[in-house]
């Protein structure tokens, strides 16, 4: 049985790990006591919701479009594979999984992860939206990349 996704389920699946990245980002800001680490996790929150926007304006005018080429069907496993593996499969778990953390660094680790998954998702995504969404694609990992870059920062910062 073949496994197909179409551009616009592909952009139901960014909405929803955007979602979950807000919501982990912000249960992180709403528990923390160090400054520094709310500041960043409520610019990170901040920014997830954009990129939530901005994939709902993708989704609007991509209607059911399907890219013209055919995908083999280990590449369309391989894309349900990141699917299942990202960090946050809805809200609540990313919520409770902010309520299990025990330190800062396990926190900053979580978010490290979470942006990497979402970059090689994205990364993957290119080839299922118009070519006139690359760019915008392009620019979101451009983001989650310096998201990556900003949690790195900050758990050097903490770690010395």
């Amino acid at each position: 049985m073949s496994i197909l996704f179409s551009g616009s389920e592909l952009l139901e699946i960014a909405l929803g790990i955007e979602r979950n990245g807000a919501a982990f980002y912000q249960a992180l800001a709403d528990k923390t006591h160090n400054r520094n680490a709310k500041a960043i996790y409520d610019y990170l929150a901040s920014e997830e919701r954009k990129h939530l926007d901005t994939f709902q304006g993708m989704l609007n005018t991509v209607g059911q479009y399907q890219p013209p080429e055919a995908y083999a069907e280990e590449y369309m496993l391989y894309l349900k594979s990141l699917v299942n593996s990202l960090v946050f499969s809805d809200v609540t778990e990313a919520q409770q999984k902010v309520e299990k953390i025990s330190s800062e660094i396990e926190a900053l680790d979580t978010g490290i992860q979470a942006e990497k998954d979402s970059i090689l998702f994205y990364t993957e995504l290119q080839n299922f939206v118009r070519q006139p969404d690359h760019k915008v694609v392009l620019n979101i990992i451009g983001e989650e990349k310096a998201h990556l870059r900003q949690l790195s920062q900050l758990k050097q910062t903490l770690q010395t």
